[in-house]
């Protein structure tokens, strides 16, 4: 059996909740072979899916949205962006369907979320199971005349699908097809070189994790200085002069390449960060407090922070917070208005992939 996922390539949170996902579906199902469709950063990518014998595919698959920064969005290069890619699927169609064809094996094919995932399945003749808490007709639909075209197009897609696993923070994502509801996705914490434990051991404390994705945010190295009794954490910039910079402030540690926010969760108290589902999965998973950045002109983000305020402790935080050092970070957190959400998600969500392989295999 050949799992082929189709990944979307607007940030990093679709491939953390799917290699959250397949590594449960891995120690189900071993001798299946899973495939990773996607043009997320490969170095991102072999991070979440390490250990885990996935075959890679350079594949754009949708555009999303396109961002200024972590907390922009840009509608107008998104439609140029979206007609661009209109035009490429044709071929790249054909590229994936006769690679399938060549591994010889029955297929299930994944979206998480690109629509053309649909065309994709009715060409192999294969099931297909959607996995998200959108899809791209939610997201496009507040924006306006000029995306209506795209929101037809893209919800026609989404209701060719056999599964929706829908999850928590969710859209309306209105496909009829059958669903079924997941909990927290989240995968588990790998262990962390023991010099980075010893260091996190050291004062000053408490350890806040700052996070705000793939793209990143550019605080001013100054603002971590004026919190001199916490200890953050943050991914290595990609910016050389902004990574020395960081490097010389002594309450601020930078994560070594090959260790995720996730493994070194376990040693934090907060999160600071932007409304994000891997990050608010995980983080909750852990029990860690949220201070959360307001997100405008995406759709997703109201659904997560009402989540947010369900579900965590938590702080909300305008930008112009954010921007002056104003993070709250000794103020006592907002208590959830409902009970913690399980963390089973990657087990549920695997096994529903599991049962629709094996029926596919009996079909055949």
């Amino acid at each position: 059996m050949l799992i082929y996922v189709c990944i979307s390539s607007h940030g990093f949170g679709h491939a953390a909740r799917q290699a959250a996902m397949l590594r449960e579906l891995h120690a189900l199902r071993p001798d299946w072979t899973l495939v990773i469709s996607t043009m997320v950063d490969r170095h991102f990518l072999e991070l979440v899916f390490r250990d885990l014998p996935v075959v890679f595919r350079p594949v754009q698959w949708d555009v999303g949205m396109l961002q200024a920064d972590a907390l922009g969005a840009d509608p107008a290069a998104t439609l140029e962006a979206l007609q661009d890619l209109e035009d490429a699927l044709p071929q790249r169609l054909d590229q994936e369907v006769a690679w399938i064809r060549r591994q010889e094996a029955p297929v299930l094919v994944v979206g998480d979320i690109p629509p053309v995932a649909a065309e994709l399945a009715e060409r192999l003749q294969a099931p297909l199971v959607w996995m998200g808490n959108f899809g791209w007709d939610d997201i496009y639909e507040p924006l306006g005349s000029a995306f209506e075209g795209w929101v037809r197009r893209t919800r026609a897609c989404y209701q060719r699908g056999s599964l929706l696993l829908r999850c928590p923070f969710s859209l309306a994502m209105r496909w009829s097809v059958q669903e079924i509801a997941l909990t927290l996705v989240a995968a588990q914490p790998r262990p962390i070189p023991g010099a980075l434990v010893a260091e996190l051991q050291e004062p000053p404390s408490p350890a806040v994790l700052v996070g705000f994705g793939g793209l990143g945010l550019g605080l001013d190295p100054a603002l971590f200085q004026r919190w001199p009794d916490h200890r953050f954490l943050l991914n290595r910039p990609r910016n050389p002069d902004l990574r020395d910079h960081l490097a010389l402030i002594k309450n601020v540690t930078l994560l070594p390449d090959d260790v995720r926010p996730l493994d070194v969760m376990p040693y934090c108290r907060r999160h600071l960060g932007k409304p994000g589902f891997s990050s608010f999965c995980e983080a909750m998973a852990a029990n860690l407090g949220l201070h959360v950045v307001q997100r405008d002109g995406f759709a997703e983000a109201a659904a997560l922070m009402n989540g947010l305020r369900q579900h965590a402790f938590h702080r909300i935080l305008r930008r112009e917070d954010l921007e002056s050092g104003r993070w709250g970070l000794d103020e006592p957190l907002q208590p959830p208005s409902q009970n913690r959400l399980a963390a089973t998600g990657a087990l549920e969500a695997a096994q529903a992939v599991q049962r629709v392989a094996i029926d596919t295999v009996q079909r055949i």
